[in-house]
């Protein structure tokens, strides 16, 4: 896979994020932080721990170290202190991923896991590939707290968001 299909991932997680975010905001209080059973529990941990894969990853990436070591780290308390963190995070993914040479890309990554803690080599593409992958099945998980929550979630699909850039790009 090449620089340009990272790029794509990249600018889908931070549209798909935006999506979540405003729907979530018509969630109430007591819906936003309920414990529906899901592995995060709420739509408030979900996002928070898609914030967690996505800080632990880049900091593999950027060899700066995240300082975390919870995969369930609570790092914001309201649906503000999230949408802020997410926005910034998808601005930093998309900045990280532009700055990469094409041949970062075949290389690989050498790192330590939290969970069973060892030291793994594994290409870049597939590190990219996961930790893209990894956002995209928790935004499931928080589309299906919207609901149960009694929210229409948004249409999360990939080719929703190609789709528009197509109509942008034609306008």
């Amino acid at each position: 896979m090449d620089k340009s299909h990272f790029q794509m991932m990249a600018g889908y997680g931070a549209w798909a994020n935006q999506h979540l975010i405003a729907a979530s905001r018509a969630v109430s209080s007591n819906d936003y932080f309920l414990d529906r059973g899901s592995f995060f529990g709420s739509i408030h941990g979900t996002l928070n721990h898609i914030i967690v894969g996505d800080r632990i990853w880049l900091g593999r990436i950027t060899g700066e170290d995240s300082g975390l070591t919870d995969l369930a780290a609570h790092l914001f308390d309201t649906l503000n202190g999230v949408a802020a963190a997410r926005e910034s995070e998808d601005v930093r993914i998309q900045g990280i991923i532009d700055d990469m040479d094409e041949a970062d890309f075949s290389g690989s990554l050498t790192y330590r896991t939290i969970v069973n803690p060892a030291t793994i080599k594994t290409p870049m593409s597939q590190v990219l590939t996961h930790m893209f992958n990894h956002a995209t099945h928790h935004r499931g998980q928080v589309h299906t707290l919207l609901s149960q929550a009694s929210i229409t979630p948004p249409s999360l699909d990939l080719i929703v968001y190609l789709r528009e850039l197509d109509t942008r790009a034609h306008e």
